[in-house]
């Protein structure tokens, strides 16, 4: 499926997504209060009141109602559209009542393996530093799977304060766009899904951004996980990025944050991937005396950097892609350093943060 795009087309599609969203997320917040999808204050919350968490459902309609006035059919489309569903469901149902990790994980799976096996979207090969590795079925599947799961989960991970994976997405999904742009590849099924994000998250940040009056939910983070995960492979199929290391740069930030949180349970002889805790990278920021829009605007700025630096390396701009890139690592090395991401300070009982 290959649409025809111009400035004018993006500008019409984001506002109509963002119209849509600007009108449904104050009907699903009033809905979420009427079916209990609440989420209360407790100690790892942030929040200090009841708040609805659906969200997520109300910028996956503004985003199917896009895609059916600007969209074309085509088997990959409907692979994602049926996948988004299901995603979709399995976190709603999480938002109403909480269901173990194991659940989540099997819908989780089904989402990616109707993207894999309907949509034949798949990861065959990958260039590094000039040498290509080959995967021949079934380790295209495996490859392909852990790659999806993973931004997925990094995604999920990354909504733990007002703004921020709605923002985050955002910003990767504008990266998307511009990147597509330039290349003369803005028609395709990754840039149209991206526009369209685009729209319904700013809809959804109006409401969101703090102080928020509604939380995107598992529903919502788990969708824009998928959405961000199907473009990231699909951009890299028809070559709006030369390199898988491209949605992966862009999506650095979230991605250190998980690997921060697995390395930080692992040192602490917790379960990494089952054992929640205050510590990420957001948190850190609070604990330092930002105010969460300070936080927001730092984190912001890091995704910002690393887009930008991506762009630059799309456009063979390598030199300043790898200064800004490595300017970029030595800040966040600072902020290792600096907080307890990784190691509590030197005295502190970590018996105490179970």
């Amino acid at each position: 499926m290959r649409l025809e795009v111009n400035s004018f087309h993006i500008i019409l599609m984001i506002f109509t997504t963002f119209l849509f969203s600007v009108i449904l997320v104050p009907i699903f917040k009033k809905i979420a209060f009427h079916i209990g999808a609440i989420d209360y204050p407790n100690a790892r919350r942030l929040n200090k009141v009841p708040m609805p968490t659906i969200g997520g459902v109300a910028v996956f309609f503004s985003f199917l109602l896009g895609y059916m006035i600007f969209g074309r059919g085509s088997t990959q489309m409907l692979a994602i559209l049926i996948s988004s569903f299901v995603i979709l469901f399995v976190g709603l149902i999480d938002d109403i009542k909480p269901i173990h990790a194991k659940y989540q994980l099997i819908g989780q799976s089904i989402a990616i393996l109707i993207i894999l096996i309907y949509g034949g979207l798949t990861i065959d090969n990958v260039t590094i530093l000039g040498t290509t590795l080959n995967f021949p079925m079934p380790l295209n599947y495996i490859v392909t799977y852990f790659f999806m799961l993973g931004i997925i989960n990094a995604i999920d991970l990354s909504d733990g304060m007002d703004g921020l994976s709605s923002g985050i997405s955002i910003i990767y999904f504008v990266t998307i766009v511009v990147i597509a742009m330039c290349l003369n590849l803005a028609g395709d099924i990754d840039t149209l899904i991206a526009i369209l994000m685009i729209g319904a998250l700013l809809g959804f940040l109006v409401y969101n951004f703090p102080p928020a009056k509604i939380y995107i939910g598992d529903s919502g983070s788990n969708f824009m996980g998928l959405m961000v995960a199907t473009t990231a492979l699909y951009g890299f199929k028809v070559a709006t990025f030369t390199s898988l290391l491209i949605p992966l740069a862009t999506l650095a930030t979230p991605i250190f944050d998980v690997l921060f949180s697995i390395a930080r349970r692992t040192l602490q002889k917790k379960n990494p991937f089952t054992t929640p805790d205050k510590e990420h990278l957001h948190h850190q920021l609070l604990k330092m005396k930002f105010s969460t829009k300070e936080s927001l605007a730092v984190i912001y700025t890091l995704n910002i950097g690393f887009s930008f630096a991506t762009i630059l390396y799309s456009l063979n701009y390598l030199r300043y892609a790898f200064i800004l890139y490595l300017a970029l690592l030595v800040v966040l090395l600072f902020l290792v350093l600096k907080t307890e991401i990784l190691f509590p300070k030197k005295g502190k009982n970590l018996d105490e943060e179970k």
